[in-house]
């Protein structure tokens, strides 16, 4: 991978993770909670949980493997089982709460099939320019 495809990575990265923390804080005030209960580690957490299904989605994404669905799947079957590993190393640091697996896979497969459906839109737009450009 070239150096600016790494810059590329980094900045997608960085700008989702921002977008999350927004909207969780937004969600938190909107509720009426004025600072986030899990504090500093719960940011450190979601970069992690992020990192992860980030990763996995770049990585595996650029697969040779057809069809497109499997390609999702071979990404994100094992990124959320990392995921719950990760999650369960943390209830070693503290005291996870009884939805916490379930809050995890939600949360974790909502963000990965926005990666799968922006991933999908990108390759088409890609396609059909390609397409016109010949």
């Amino acid at each position: 991978m070239n150096k600016e495809k790494w810059i590329n990575m980094a900045a997608a990265y960085s700008v989702i993770y921002t977008l999350i923390t927004l909207l969780n804080s937004i969600l938190y005030l909107g509720n009426g909670i004025q600072e986030d209960p899990g504090g500093n580690w719960h940011e450190l957490d979601r970069a992690m949980v992020l990192l992860i299904g980030f990763t996995a989605f770049t990585l595996c994404t650029s697969l040779p493997v057809k069809p497109l669905v499997l390609r999702y799947l071979a990404a994100y079957v094992p990124s959320q089982l990392l995921v719950f590993a990760y999650v369960w190393f943390s209830g070693l640091r503290e005291e996870l709460a009884k939805t916490a697996y379930r809050d995890i896979w939600i949360n974790f497969t909502g963000m990965f099939v926005l990666f799968c459906v922006a991933g999908t839109l990108a390759d088409f737009y890609k396609a059909k320019k390609k397409k016109t450009a010949v």
